[in-house]
């Protein structure tokens, strides 16, 4: 047994700092990187904490010359010499020196050593030592200037170090990501950290953001219109807590108490309603969103604009003239300045009060009227006034709704729209129930009908863009009456012009692209039409051509009815599955004539409009046709809430929509040769091209 003699450790003393020199053998040459202003301030605040390795000067003869070279260390030497230079220390200062002496190992050897094995601090302990100092009285400004890193730095790791232990300690071993790590800084609860991650552990999916995702679903974003009625301020004032993400972008974060902002919401509403029931109004009906088509069969009343004072038509004709100004001098410019963009946005701000006057009705309508309450998706508060109930109308103006209303409906009943066929499910069949063997089964029907309706929306917004093709549309139907027997049932529009509401189909459609677009149309011709019907044709007769073509387009969107609907078996319900399938068809050539692009129209697939009430292989497919097939497996392993939200993620921005949304192409059919010129003549009366021609442009 070989038995191995005992080290010697080289002793330590204190050397004046004049007598220290840099030594040529310290191998550390490049100093890019390397801070001496930051280290020179820590020794100051808190002394030399290691000490330096040195060794005897000796001259040609091997004598000691009384002074000692730095071979390891020189970033602490530089450090003390700067505090020399600057007189925060006396050169005569006694400096800790471990002397070496010993021939067997070279000073560079010492210089490399000292570098090369010096292991760097786990960033779980860094994060830990700053919340213990936390703990003993630090405040974050002084461990920021302390240690020369932004007070943001400090609480990114304040909050690492708030993360759950049991993750800290799968961190610590590599079980898990830094950026992972910062994921599950988002939420402090943690049970629901370790619940996710234990979640994690059978999906194929462990991206950061799909850990923020499952940590914040059962919170609300503060970009909700709910928190902007509220005020994010008042919530605070209450005692609501919010998550903020330090590591990501997150829009002033997420709401945790989602009680107690419903409960500031409807006090907050409830105070605006009670303002608003004291304008004298018989009804007011409250709700964060109503259903599109939520005043189909009320009367509108018809207010009167309350007149402007002489200050405010000076104030707003001088607003226009500064805002001709601005923009004449800055017109075509690429780059305008942030001060000028601000101010024609303030002009506009400005403006909008004083054109859109309050309406004004009389005292005995607004008796037996009422007015919607809501919150738009801008926070702000949006009123609808001055609607009627049928049960409110007096005795004869209710005769007269009767009698019209019988009339309308003698014209025919409401028509319905099919999507895709080999996509529709029966009512029995239940979208949540999951196939044995998970099998693609077709879309529920209530989808189908949500879907089309957006669909529609985006029709009648693209037909009432086109007046050439509202009028091939209208010019279509009305042939197909006179021409072709029983053969109505193949438009999808309703020539009576009675406007089709889309009732009964989900919430989210008033605040959708189109809506808005379409809302806004409407407001604008309203404005040039006069008040008495007696007028109107007087008041279309000054309109030129274009004014005439643009108004009969916009009304004949109005008659566009592409939401789908089931239709019963044996043809025993009001519409038929034939009629429905060619209704479906004709919408096609509308929106292939309109350009319909629902990309464009705004519509994505979220959780809520799509993957949320499909089922997995459907959200699947989904995937796999957005992101492709290697991106669709990662999420075979999720559970559906899970797989849904994922699916969202994924399909943003690129452009996927479902089945009932797309218009297919046009089927090219190549007609038989004829046998003569009779019998061409024949077909081409019969095919209609020249409405093809007009439809198609």
């Amino acid at each position: 047994m070989t038995k191995h003699a005992k080290i010697t450790l080289s002793g330590a003393r204190d050397i004046p700092f004049s007598a220290l020199m840099l030594s040529q053998a310290n191998v550390r040459r490049v100093k890019a990187g390397v801070s001496i202003d930051g280290l020179a301030a820590d020794i100051e605040r808190r002394g030399l904490l290691q000490s330096l390795t040195v060794r005897a000067q000796r001259d040609e003869e091997g004598n000691e010359t009384g002074r000692f070279e730095v071979p390891a260390g020189g970033r602490r030497f530089r450090a003390l010499q700067q505090l020399v230079k600057q007189r925060r220390m006396a050169k005569t200062e006694p400096v800790p020196c471990i002397v070496r002496d010993d021939d067997a190992v070279s000073a560079e050897e010492d210089s490399l050593a000292e570098n090369v094995h010096r292991e760097p601090l786990h960033p779980l302990d860094q994060f830990r030592a700053m919340q213990k100092l936390v703990e003993q009285g630090s405040d974050i400004e002084t461990l920021a200037a302390t240690f020369m890193v932004t007070s943001a730095v400090v609480k990114q790791r304040l909050k690492l170090a708030d993360v759950s232990p049991k993750l800290h300690d799968i961190y610590a071993e590599d079980g898990m990501t830094l950026d992972q790590l910062m994921a599950f800084s988002v939420a402090s609860d943690h049970a629901r950290q370790e619940q996710v991650w234990d979640m994690l552990q059978t999906s194929h999916n462990q991206q950061p953001w799909f850990i923020r995702a499952r940590l914040t679903e059962d919170k609300v974003r503060a970009s909700d219109k709910r928190v902007r009625f509220v005020t994010l301020e008042a919530y605070l004032a209450a005692g609501g807590p919010v998550l903020r993400d330090l590591f990501e972008s997150d829009d002033g974060g997420w709401l945790e108490d989602v009680a107690l902002l419903d409960r500031l919401q409807t006090e907050k509403l409830e105070t605006e309603v009670a303002a608003i029931a004291a304008e004298g109004w018989k009804w007011v009906e409250a709700a964060v969103d109503f259903p599109y088509g939520h005043t189909f069969g009320l009367r509108p009343l018809d207010g009167e604009e309350s007149a402007s004072s002489e200050e405010d038509e000076a104030r707003l004709e001088a607003l226009r003239e500064e805002a001709d100004r601005l923009e004449d001098q800055w017109a075509g410019e690429d780059d305008i300045p942030d001060e000028v963009a601000a101010r024609i946005q303030a002009i506009d701000e400005e403006i909008a009060p004083l054109v859109s006057r309050p309406l004004t009705y009389d005292a005995a309508e607004v008796a037996i009227a009422g007015a919607f309450v809501s919150i738009d998706v801008d926070g702000s508060l949006h009123v609808e006034r001055g609607f009627v109930r049928p049960e409110d109308e007096p005795v004869e103006v209710a005769e007269d709704a009767d009698a019209e209303t019988d009339m309308s409906a003698s014209g025919g009943d409401r028509i319905g729209e099919i999507a895709a066929n080999d996509n529709v499910v029966s009512a029995e069949e239940s979208p949540d129930e999951e196939d044995p063997d998970d099998l693609l089964r077709p879309l529920p029907d209530s989808l189908v009908t949500d879907l089309t309706a957006h669909r529609t929306l985006a029709l009648r917004d693209a037909v009432a863009s086109s007046p050439m093709v509202a009028f091939a549309a209208i010019l279509h139907t009305l042939v197909l009456e006179a021409f072709y027997t029983y053969a109505t049932s193949g438009s999808c529009l309703g020539i009576a012009m009675r406007a089709n509401r889309l009732i009964g189909c989900g919430t989210g459609l008033n605040d959708t692209v189109s809506a808005k677009s379409i809302q806004a149309r409407h407001e604008c011709w309203s404005a040039r039409l006069p008040d008495d019907s007696g007028d109107l044709w007087a008041a279309l007769a000054t309109f030129d051509a274009d004014e005439q073509a643009a108004i009969f387009a916009h009304c004949v969107s109005f008659g566009i009815d592409a939401v789908w609907e089931p239709a019963t078996r044996y043809n025993e319900g009001r519409v038929s599955a034939r009629a429905v399938a060619n209704r479906i068809e004709h919408s096609h050539i509308l929106a292939r004539a309109a350009n319909l692009d629902m990309v464009a129209a705004g519509w994505t697939a979220t959780v809520a409009n799509y993957f949320g009430r499909v089922t997995k292989p459907q959200i699947l497919a989904a995937v796999e046709e957005a992101c492709g097939t290697d991106v669709a497996v990662r999420l075979g392993g999720m559970k559906k809430p899970e797989m849904a939200s994922a699916a969202e993620e994924l399909v943003q921005g690129k452009g996927w929509l479902a089945k009932p949304l797309r218009t297919p192409e046009p089927v090219a059919v190549e007609d038989p040769e004829p046998a003569n010129d009779d019998e061409a003549n024949h077909d081409e009366d019969q095919d209609g091209d020249a409405i093809d021609a007009v439809a198609a442009e």
